[in-house]
């Protein structure tokens, strides 16, 4: 089986997962050229929480010491008395308790003015850029994807994890299959009752089969016992941790985790552009904003409570930030620098970066960058996860930030 070429390989297995082997979620397949699994154990994780829609950056961590800030947005700008200050010049949302908490404990690192060159106001197109790592080019696969070949090339069983409704370019790799799923109560092989017994001799392996045959009974195998791991882990699961009201997927990362599941990347997603805040923005941006707030906390406090702290780092980002000025319908449109957040226990916490400054805006009236966004993914990638890293990985090199020094 190891000398077919990897793009046959490759597509053998895409030819697999498009078959209908598993049901509840897209599914990618638990890679068979596995390594030792205890090689996993107690190493560092990195999970990566994406803010579809655009979140508006200015009202999530208010600059209440700027007075170009309230002259930008005299309806919708937050009132210095209402926010959660951190210090003497940013205050978060008054909704989000969690992340006050998070930053004063010394948990969270914000990294301000974070963005590109040539910035694309399209959620399609931005987020590509984003998932990639890669701005204005057409790379194919994800920086998650590109991240899990170069740190383990021996392709180790469901060493990248996807929980959403379709899989994200992010993790789409040139060798790794990520294990993509939805809901993990139905994460399992399609067919009706009745063809469960042939389905089921998938598992036996027959003499004398040719390496395509094998490679695609080895990874339906393969895909059956990775959905059973996901299923298992979930079932097992009870936290008294409260995650607020919607506490988004990061339960099911948890699960996984104190399962001993041994993924080290982790993607999912604050879905359906919910921070898309056009219209009418202060109160749902509030919601979401306590919603998103709350279950981060109650993430990291379950992975305390699970022993699991000290292991694991979460990045949250967005495709990109709001316009500074408000618009005529009290809300935002799509705009170009926002922050970025890392967090966790291993986490030098703190502002990073240069905020943008509000009175020196571009000719469409907004922000300028300061931090190309790729520098956070290096900076997890090499200060957390310790990969050595190369220009190809993320098309050039940039700094880290000393957040894990």
């Amino acid at each position: 089986m190891n000398h077919l070429p990897d793009a046959r390989r490759r597509a053998l297995l895409q030819a697999a997962c498009g078959a209908g082997l598993l049901a509840g979620a897209p599914f990618a397949a638990r890679n068979v050229l596995a390594a030792d699994p205890s090689a996993n154990a107690r190493k560092r994780i990195l999970v990566v929480l994406e803010l579809s829609g655009g979140n508006d950056g200015l009202n999530t961590l208010v600059p209440y010491y700027d007075d170009a800030y309230y002259r930008l947005r005299p309806r919708i700008g937050l009132p210095a008395k209402s926010l959660r200050k951190i210090d003497d010049r940013f205050g978060f949302n008054p909704g989000m308790t969690g992340f006050e908490a998070l930053f004063k404990d010394g948990k969270m690192a914000v990294i301000h003015g974070c963005g590109y060159e040539q910035p694309s106001f399209s959620h399609f197109t931005s987020m590509a850029y984003w998932h990639t790592g890669a701005p204005n080019r057409g790379e194919p696969f994800g920086w998650m994807g590109r991240l899990a070949d170069a740190i383990d090339p021996r392709l180790a069983a469901n060493f990248l994890v996807n929980i959403g409704e379709t899989q994200s370019l992010a993790v789409r790799a040139a060798r790794h299959t990520p294990v993509v799923f939805d809901d993990p109560v139905r994460f399992a092989r399609k067919g009706l009752y009745q063809e469960r017994g042939l389905l089921d001799l998938v598992d036996e392996a027959g003499a004398g089969q040719n390496d395509s045959r094998r490679l695609l009974q080895d990874t339906a195998r393969s895909a059956r016992v990775a959905s059973v791991d996901v299923r298992k882990a979930w079932e097992n699961y009870r936290t008294p941790v409260d995650y607020g009201v919607v506490p988004l997927d990061l339960p099911k990362v948890a699960s996984l985790i104190a399962a001993d599941f041994p993924a080290r990347l982790y993607y999912t997603a604050y879905r359906h552009n919910a921070f898309d805040t056009h219209v009418q923005q202060l109160d749902q941006h509030q919601r979401l904003l306590t919603y998103l707030s709350d279950s981060v906390a109650g993430f990291q406090r379950d992975l305390e409570r699970l022993g699991r702290a000290d292991d694991v780092t979460l990045l949250v980002f967005s495709e990109f930030g709001r316009r500074p000025g408000e618009n005529t319908n009290l809300g935002t449109d799509h705009g170009t620098a926002n922050h970025m957040y890392v967090i966790g226990k291993g986490v030098r916490g703190g502002h990073y970066g240069t905020p943008p400054d509000l009175a020196r805006l571009d000719a469409g009236g907004n922000s300028l960058h300061t931090t190309d966004f790729r520098r956070v993914y290096r900076t997890v990638t090499k200060g957390w996860l310790g990969h050595a890293d190369d220009a190809d990985l993320f098309n050039g090199q940039f700094n880290i930030l000393p957040i894990f020094s």
